[in-house]
Order: C-alpha cells, then sequence, then structure tokens
C-alpha cells in the first residue's frame, strides 16, 4: 500500500476505543464499533451493485451521522465521495452528478421530490440510497440507507482492488469558472496537509498502521463543525476529529442555531468548534453577551475558522467569555490548505484578514517574483507540499491553478495579498469577480443570466458589496427594459426560483445602463463603486 488511507485509519481507531463515541447527533451517540460496523454494511451494499474501482458516490445530505458515515464506507469499497451542496437547484444538481460521473447518491428523504424530478436527467446514477429523515416514506426507486447498513459481510469490507493512499476525494467547489470544479484530492496528501497536525507520524511517506496503533492512547478530539459537513471548512476538519479517534458532534437543527451550539457544547464537553468567520462568531459572541454565565465553555479549547473573515473584534469579545481557549483563522480554500493562518489567545489576537503565511506557502507576482515585505507590492498567494492533483475533467483549469515552479507544484487558487514588512500576509481577496458570501462562493455571470430573464430586466451585473455578517453580499446592477419598472422583491424572487438562494441578490439597484464594452465586458469595479454609493456603503480602501 502507498501512502495513508482514511479508512485504514479509522478501523484501527475502531479496533482501539470500540466503546468511545465516534459520532453524536443530538440524543444519537454512535459508538467507534458500530460506526465501522454500519460502515461496512454500507461498503457491502455497494460493491454488490456492480459498482468499479473509484467509482464516484455522491452525498446529499445535511450534516449527520450518515453523512461521515457513508464516506467511511466509500473509503472501504474503495469508492470516491463526491459532496453536493444541499442549496443547489435543479439544474445544478444534475451538473454536478453528470460532471463527477456519480453511480451512487445517499440523500436525505427532505431531497426525495426534487430528485424524482431530475433522475431522467441523470443516467449514470444506478443507485439511490435513502436516509430516513421523518420527511415521508421511501421512494420506490430507492432504498433504504439502513437496509443497506444491514447488508451481510465478515467486517473489514473491501473491494476486490483493495486500498491505497492513492484513492481519491472528490471536493466540488465554485469558484470563478461559474459551475463547480471537483477538486482531487488523494487521500494520503489530504491527511498530511489536514491530520498531521496532531500526529506527525502521518507525515511519513509509508504508511505504517502498527506504529500509529501504539500512537491512539485513548478517544481523542470531540468537535462540532458548526458549519456544513457538504463544505471543505466543515468536512475536513471532521476528518480531523476521526482520524485521531476524536468524535464528530453534529447538530439535528439545519439551519444555525446559536443555542443549541451552546448546549450542546456544555453538555457533551466538546472541545474544538468549527466556523465559517463572522457569519458564525457574531452570532455566538451575541449570544454570549446577553447572557453572560448561562454556558459553561471550560470544556472548549480551540475554534477554528476558515473560507470568509473573522474580525479581530469578534475574536477579542469570544476570548472573553473563554479566555483558556485558542482561536485559529486558517488562510486555506478547498484546492490549497495551508496558505496561511493567525493564532489568537488571551495573549493577543490577531488583526482582521491578517495571516502567517504557511510553512510551504509564498507570496508570488505576477511576473514570477516573490513579493518583497513592505514593498507594497501585491501577489497571489501559493503553497506546495500536499496539494491536490488537479480538477476532474478538466486540464486547463488545472494546468492554471496547479503550477510548477522552482520544480515544485504549487496550488495557486487566485487569492492576492501584500505582505508586511514583518512578513505578515494582508489579504485582499480573490483578484477575479467572485463574490464569497458566507463561504458560498457565487459567480456573477450565473445570476447575471438569470436576472436578464426576469421580463422588466434589459441587461444585469451581480457585485459583491461588504456584509458585516456575511463578508459579501450579491448585489445586483440592472438596467430596466424600455418602458419597465423594477420591482426589487419581485426579481430577487425570480432568482431564488432558478438558483440556491444564497446566490440570489439581497439588494438590487438600478442603473440607466449598464454600459458594456463592444465585446460585450462590463466594469465590474465602477458598477461596484455605483452600487456602493447607491447604497450607502463603504468600500475597502
Amino acid at each position: 500500500m502507498s501512502g495513508w488511507n482514511f479508512a485504514e485509519i479509522w478501523e484501527v481507531c475502531a479496533d482501539l476505543v470500540p466503546d468511545a463515541p465516534a459520532q453524536i447527533h443530538g440524543d444519537r451517540v454512535v459508538s467507534w464499533q458500530e460506526f465501522d460496523k454500519r460502515a461496512d454494511g454500507v461498503a457491502a451494499a455497494l460493491l454488490a451493485t456492480g459498482v468499479s474501482h473509484q467509482d464516484k458516490v455522491a452525498q446529499y445530505l445535511y450534516n449527520c451521522p450518515e453523512y461521515m458515515e457513508s464516506m467511511f464506507a466509500c473509503f472501504k469499497a474503495g469508492l470516491v465521495p463526491v459532496n453536493t451542496n444541499y442549496r443547489y437547484m435543479d439544474d445544478e444538481l444534475v451538473y454536478l452528478w453528470d460532471n463527477a460521473d456519480a453511480v451512487a447518491v445517499v440523500f436525505h428523504g427532505a431531497f426525495a421530490e426534487r430528485i424524482d424530478g431530475l433522475r431522467d436527467r441523470v443516467g449514470s446514477v444506478k443507485t439511490w440510497l435513502w436516509v430516513d429523515d421523518g420527511s415521508g416514506p421511501c421512494p420506490s426507486w430507492a432504498t433504504p440507507y439502513d437496509d443497506a447498513v444491514a447488508t451481510p459481510n465478515d467486517g473489514g469490507v473491501r473491494g476486490p482492488w483493495g486500498r491505497d493512499g492513492d484513492d481519491l476525494l472528490f471536493m466540488y467547489t465554485g469558484g470563478t469558472t461559474g459551475m463547480p470544479k471537483g477538486v482531487m484530492w488523494r487521500q494520503d496528501s489530504l491527511i498530511k496537509a489536514v491530520s498531521a497536525s496532531q500526529n506527525a507520524r502521518l507525515l511519513e511517506p509509508e504508511a505504517d498502521y502498527e506504529a500509529l496503533r501504539g500512537d491512539i492512547a485513548g478517544p481523542g478530539l470531540s468537535l462540532i463543525p458548526a458549519c456544513p459537513e457538504m463544505h471543505g471548512t466543515g468536512q475536513f476538519t471532521a476528518q480531523l476529529a476521526l482520524t485521531g479517534a476524536g468524535c464528530n458532534v453534529t447538530m439535528v437543527n439545519r439551519h444555525f442555531d446559536v443555542e443549541e451550539l451552546l448546549d450542546t457544547v456544555e453538555a457533551r464537553r466538546v472541545m474544538a468548534i468549527t466556523i465559517v468567520g463572522d457569519a458564525f462568531a457574531k452570532p455566538i459572541l451575541a449570544a454570549l453577551d446577553a447572557n453572560p454565565g448561562r454556558w459553561d465553555l471550560s470544556s472548549l479549547v480551540l475554534i477554528t475558522s476558515s473560507g470568509v473573515m473573522w474580525s479581530q473584534e469578534s475574536k477579542d469579545g469570544l476570548l472573553g467569555h473563554n479566555p483558556t481557549m485558542m482561536l485559529i483563522d486558517a488562510f486555506s480554500s478547498s484546492e490549497a490548505i495551508g496558505l496561511g493562518q493567525s493564532v489568537s489567545s488571551a495573549g493577543g489576537t490577531s488583526g482582521t484578514a491578517k495571516f502567517s503565511l504557511g510553512a510551504n506557502a509564498r507570496c508570488i507576482t505576477d511576473d514570477g517574483r516573490d513579493v518583497e515585505p513592505g514593498s507594497g507590492e501585491i501577489g497571489r498567494v501559493a503553497v506546495r507540499g500536499y496539494t491536490p492533483t488537479g480538477y476532474y475533467k478538466d486540464p486547463v483549469k488545472t494546468a492554471a491553478t496547479f503550477v510548477t515552479i522552482d520544480g515544485d507544484t504549487y496550488s495557486i487558487p487566485g487569492d492576492y495579498a501584500m505582505v508586511e514588512a514583518d512578513g505578515t500576509l494582508t489579504l485582499l481577496g480573490r483578484g477575479s469577480v467572485v463574490i464569497n458570501t458566507g463561504g458560498e462562493k457565487v459567480f456573477p455571470e450565473e445570476v447575471e443570466e438569470v436576472c436578464k430573464t426576469h421580463p422588466s430586466v434589459a441587461d444585469a451585473v451581480a457585485v459583491g458589496l461588504p456584509d458585516e455578517k456575511f463578508g459579501e453580499s450579491v448585489t445586483a446592477v440592472v438596467q430596466a427594459r424600455e418602458g419597465a419598472t423594477v420591482d426589487h422583491e419581485s426579481l430577487i424572487d425570480h432568482v431564488k426560483a432558478h438558483l440556491a438562494h444564497f446566490k440570489a441578490p439581497r439588494r438590487v439597484v438600478v442603473i440607466d445602463t449598464i454600459g458594456r464594452a463592444a465585446n460585450g465586458k462590463v466594469d465590474y469595479k465602477r458598477l461596484r463603486a455605483y452600487a456602493a454609493d447607491q447604497l450607502g456603503v463603504a468600500l475597502p480602501g
């Protein structure tokens, strides 16, 4: 076997701490032994359908024990788990599953009606595993997930092709291309990038599972991914907890519920939380400020964030309620882990959008030079070492993002920054016009094309404006058809009917003319400034 494999590691954990909790969801506690056994059943059920090595299995699920459990099953069977954004509408789902060549989908019952309306458009999917969430009966075209769990097997299920560190995980992510891209992670690379921070043995080139057994003295970190496991931030940290024989604790409420989060930290003595910047931090801080002393957070030693701005003010406030914990603001993305980070504690908090470069990262100018600290130059942040192999079925975008420099492959997702005199980074954001709202990436053209199908709209541009809660909010700048009046709420509802709701504009600004150039291009900077002026929003810089 070449490199580390999640299934092999998690089976070692199950053998060593069988009675410890692996997953907790409300009142439901799943032991490591049960986690392993249930995943064996699902793996056996998938293999019985005639899948081939590295076939793709999509997970269309809210946070729940079945998420990581079905992923464990994929790893056992030598299949590739594929995240699915549960906010997507029909066309987006069809695109993703078709692009991924998915042969099976594990889904919550709440999505059955939507799937039923699009099944004939995704012919590659032959197996549908229905996870009961009390929303209705299992449809005739699906198999109950618990029936798959009950598939007879002898334990330690694996495909005839075995397991390997080269086995893949797909992380579909939005970006500057409009439609999501499938980031291909070798398991060995992802384990090293995410989990080696808690056990340096995982950095060894050859997997030694017997030696790993000696490293696990008992149950590990208990962690709540407060953000969705369908995204890298939540999923990768859940994997980190499990890889250290820890416990993945998920929320029952499908919308972020601050009180449930804090109640669970106290009741389950949770040690770590993963959030996405101020979109989560500010509601948590508001609840703590409004209810001093209500929650015992003494078990909490770590809050980690990635994906969107986490302000210094929020960090200061949270540490005021628990000065013993550490706050880590990770500058990473689905295709680049370890670009940088900042660490805050009672001894001092890091500034907003201020990071230290990661050990394997550098900031490179467009002409290939390293940015000189304190020079005022702007460069793109790049990281080498444990990186993805590329984007699935997209060699052009792969070549643009994964670049060889000085003999090493660097992942350069497009984040621009300046390097201050002290070597710290000031993050400026993506150089493209992509909008990052609450950790979700929104490509403007996709929103614009839907806006332009509204009967009152002649032309439209989508821009991102600063938002205290979400980092950026989608704003539509629209040109009305002659003689028409644009009803703002009607346009917003129109977009929501066609795209995931987070892609819909929160505000609409009308302009006399978009002012496209002869080649059809628009001046996003000018239109963003116009929208900000009309709405009274201050732009940075």
